[in-house]
């Protein structure tokens, strides 16, 4: 399996890992198939994504998705965040090989699962704003 030089920067160096004890979104996804774990934090101020970090149990592609993922929207309003796609994620990255592009579906779903939880804990049912996250047992892209 063949990785580009953006994914080995990624994996290497991670941008934005850490806990943020005192987040306003918390979002965790996973796949027991594959074994990667995606844990992502953020902090919100009028509407902006002024912090993230992520904490990644998994394959380098795993960490690589979660480090850029980061990276695209940190300063970013949530409506921009929200639009953030797999496909985003792997065209910024320089591609994925194949068995491993659900490893950037990880890093979208854990980043909706973040802006979900930031909505619930205002009282905001999510599902309206963020849509539905899928279950990354079965993630297919």
């Amino acid at each position: 399996m063949t990785y580009t030089e953006k994914v080995m920067e990624h994996f290497a160096n991670p941008h934005n890992v850490g806990e943020m004890p005192d987040a306003d979104g918390v979002g965790e996804v996973g796949n027991a198939k594959c074994g990667d774990i995606m844990k992502m934090y953020i902090k919100v101020e009028n509407d902006v994504i002024t912090d993230i970090k992520f904490k990644t149990f998994g394959c380098g592609a795993a960490i690589a998705t979660s480090s850029i993922a980061t990276d695209m929207v940190k300063g970013k309003t949530i409506a921009e965040a929200l639009k953030l796609t797999n496909r985003q994620v792997v065209e910024a990255l320089g591609g994925l090989p194949a068995p491993k592009l659900h490893c950037s579906v990880l890093a979208e779903q854990a980043l909706k699962q973040a802006i979900a939880d930031y909505y619930r804990r205002r009282g905001i049912d999510p599902e309206p704003i963020v849509g539905k996250i899928i279950d990354c047992e079965s993630c297919h892209v």
